[in-house]
């Protein structure tokens, strides 16, 4: 062998040798590697061992689990809460400042005592009248209490008229057709029912309708709008009611509202073309501005009359600038009243509705037709009122009254005329009945309250005033009817505050959420932050 084939053999062995001592220290490396890798393992195992047997794993493993448990807890117990107000409506708290979402006394009242099935009717699914907005939401809630304070008497049912269009066919009496109509609730017993408008239900900005043509709702009157239809149809008989109709009078429909909404039935009637209705019980004559002639007269004297059963009632009131009426003077002089044609005023501040007017003030009961009222308390208010004068004491007494610094202002009054004069210092009557009575104590009535203003629909909202409720309880007292006018006031849901308002309340809740709790949450933390540093 030649000397270079020796060098290439030895660099060859060489190389191998190389090759061989390279991969050697390559699985030297990969096992050092891996060593530490299960040594490393074995460490982290036995810390994590070790930490898991730590009383620092314990408690946060128990810490963990505790949290879960009262994650769970609480989402268990908001559907079984969610559940049970569902079927409870009552178990629901109303903490808002007005109790928007509570039912009124009237209201509880009245539903816990039906006596006959009622069906409230919502016209529309569920779902699209709860996405009608809060005020919606905030009516359904209040339904849904008043069912479950009914006793079972009264159902609430969602009908959608787009998918169930038949339903309107058993009612016929019902506008289903005007787009203005805004049917959205029926409300029936047996054969009769009552339809409710989007506008009996809620309250709405009539300048922002006017303007924009939609709704801004600000209050619900539902309560009452379904109350007052329940009334309706649940009332067999009705008491009829005449309105008189044909001397130029006043807006009445306020008052027929009224009547109506409390199961009154009101008839329009003509004296001069025709007669009162045979089942009337009670004739209103309101605010005409011209003089009966003497048939009239004669005609609501007959009908008082009764063919001397008596048994019958009318009321008149006259309007602000009344002129000479002697045909009806002459009238209301047979049963013991005059009305001065001047305007009563009031010196006593504390009775003026506002410093600007002394023509508008509040008066004091008489010793009638108040007993049944809810809140004698709740003053009535009379604006642009005539003195009703008593002329014969055996006939007539006063109902309602002002204080004794009143006054009036004659008709024709000059510039020399003081009002100190015209205060006599015995008050003036704004209202007062004259009573005839047969010898079997049946009587008929003649009632005159010296305002029409009173009985507008502007005052009589109000719900600081007892207009509307006194005049129902003179209505159904001589109606002979046990119950009395149902009054429910609007909610509205935007004040959002806590109905907390006196001041013993207040300071307790300063001190407990704004003081105690802090502190408190304060001193545990510490506590708990020592303990864990002393461990």
């Amino acid at each position: 062998m030649s000397e270079e084939n020796k060098n290439l053999n030895t660099i060859s062995e060489d190389t191998a040798n190389a090759d061989s001592n390279a991969v050697a220290e390559t699985a030297d490396k990969k096992e050092d590697t891996k060593a530490k890798k299960n040594k490393k393992n074995k460490s982290e195992k036995g810390r994590f061992k070790k930490f898991m047997k730590s009383r620092k794993a314990k408690h946060g493993t128990v810490a963990m689990a505790i949290t879960a448990l009262v994650i769970v807890m609480v989402i268990i117990v908001n559907i079984i809460v969610g559940l049970l107000v569902n079927r409870f409506p009552d178990l629901e708290l109303d903490l808002t400042s007005n109790k928007s979402f509570a039912l009124q006394d009237d209201t509880i009242d009245y539903v816990s005592h039906l006596d006959k099935d009622v069906t409230v009717n919502i016209l529309m699914a569920k779902e699209s009248f709860e996405s009608q907005g809060t005020y919606f939401v905030q009516a359904q809630k209040m339904l849904n209490k008043m069912a479950s304070k009914s006793d079972g008497k009264m159902k609430i049912k969602y009908v959608d008229l787009t998918s169930n269009p038949s339903f309107t066919s058993d009612y016929p009496n019902v506008d289903w057709q005007s787009s203005s109509a805004n049917n959205i609730v029926l409300v029936e017993s047996g054969k009769q029912y009552k339809v409710l408008t989007l506008t009996d239900c809620f309250e709405y900005d009539e300048k922002t309708y006017n303007y924009y043509g939609s709704y801004s709702f600000t209050g619900t009157k539902i309560e009452q709008a379904v109350v007052t239809a329940i009334l309706n149809v649940t009332t067999d008989d009705k008491v009829v009611v005449d309105m008189i109709k044909g001397n130029n009078e006043q807006d009445s429909s306020s008052l027929k509202t009224l009547l109506e909404n409390n199961a009154y039935q009101v008839n329009e009637v003509s004296l001069a073309t025709g007669d009162f209705d045979s089942n009337a019980k009670i004739a209103i004559m309101y605010a005409p501005s011209v003089d009966l002639d003497e048939k009239i007269v004669e005609k609501l004297s007959t009908w008082l009359s009764n063919d001397g059963k008596y048994g019958r009632s009318l009321i008149y009131v006259p309007t602000a600038d009344m002129g000479e009426m002697p045909n009806l003077d002459d009238f209301l002089k047979e049963w013991g009243m005059s009305i001065d044609r001047g305007y009563v005023f009031e010196t006593d501040e504390s009775t003026l509705v506002s410093a600007s007017s002394p023509y508008a003030f509040t008066v004091s009961y008489g010793d009638y037709y108040k007993d049944n009222l809810k809140n004698s308390k709740i003053p009535v208010v009379v604006s642009e009122s005539h003195a009703v004068n008593i002329t014969d004491e055996n006939t007539a007494h006063a109902l309602l009254k002002t204080s004794d610094k009143a006054g009036v202002l004659p008709i024709d009054a000059d510039k020399n005329w003081d009002y100190k004069d015209a205060v006599s210092g015995n008050g003036e009557n704004v209202a007062a009945e004259g009573v005839m009575t047969n010898e079997d104590k049946n009587s008929s009535r003649v009632i005159i309250f010296g305002s029409y203003v009173m009985f507008s629909d502007t005052i009589m909202k109000y719900n600081s005033f007892n207009n509307s409720a006194y005049f129902m309880n003179v209505i159904n007292t001589i109606a002979d009817k046990e119950d009395v006018g149902i009054t429910i006031e609007s909610k509205s849901i935007d004040n959002t505050e806590l109905g907390i308002t006196d001041v013993a309340t207040q300071n307790t809740m300063l001190v407990v959420f704004v003081i105690i709790i802090p502190i408190a949450i304060l001193v545990a933390g510490f506590v708990f932050w020592l303990r864990r540093r002393n461990r």
